[in-house]
C-alpha cells in the first residue's frame, strides 16, 4: 500500500462525507446537511489528505493563523485503512505547515483521549463549548 500525502488537494464534499462515515466520524457530525458539509470543507484554510491512488482515505481539516494557534476539527481515517498510522502522517504534515510557535488543538472524541495523550498532545481542560441555539447570557 501506498499512502500519499496531499496539502490543499481539492476533495468533493461528497468524498468528505464518505470519508466521516466510513470513520464514525459521521455520527457527530452534520453528514445529512449539504450545505454545512460544503460550508465547512470550503472554509477550512488548511486540509491535509490521504490517497490510495485516487481514493481518498484520510483527512485533516484545520483552521489556522498559521503563527499562534492551528484547531484540527476534523480527523478522520476511513475503517478499513485504520491502524496503519495515517492519522499520525496527517497530524504531522499539518504541523509541517505551521510556523515554529503554533501550537496544534483539537478537540477529542473520549474514546480518544488515551492515543492522543500516546503521541504528545496535553490535555487541557479548559475548553468551553456554546451551541448555536444557546444564548449568551446577559
Amino acid at each position: 500500500m501506498n499512502i500519499s500525502i496531499e496539502v490543499n488537494k481539492t476533495i468533493s464534499t461528497q468524498q468528505l462525507i464518505n470519508v466521516f462515515n466510513d470513520s464514525s466520524l459521521g455520527q457527530r457530525r452534520p453528514v445529512d446537511d449539504m450545505a454545512c458539509m460544503t460550508g465547512l470543507l470550503e472554509n477550512s484554510n488548511l486540509l491535509v489528505s490521504a490517497w490510495d491512488g485516487e481514493t481518498l482515505v484520510g483527512v485533516a481539516r484545520s483552521l489556522t493563523d498559521f503563527h499562534y494557534a492551528c484547531y484540527l476539527s476534523d480527523l478522520a481515517v476511513i475503517s478499513s485503512y485504520q491502524k496503519l498510522g495515517i492519522g499520525k502522517q496527517l497530524q504531522i504534515a499539518t504541523q509541517n505547515q505551521l510556523g515554529p510557535k503554533c501550537k496544534l488543538i483539537l478537540i477529542a472524541a473520549p474514546a480518544a483521549n488515551e492515543y492522543y495523550q500516546q503521541i504528545g498532545f496535553t490535555h487541557n481542560p479548559r475548553c468551553w463549548i456554546l451551541d448555536r441555539d444557546t444564548k449568551i447570557a446577559t
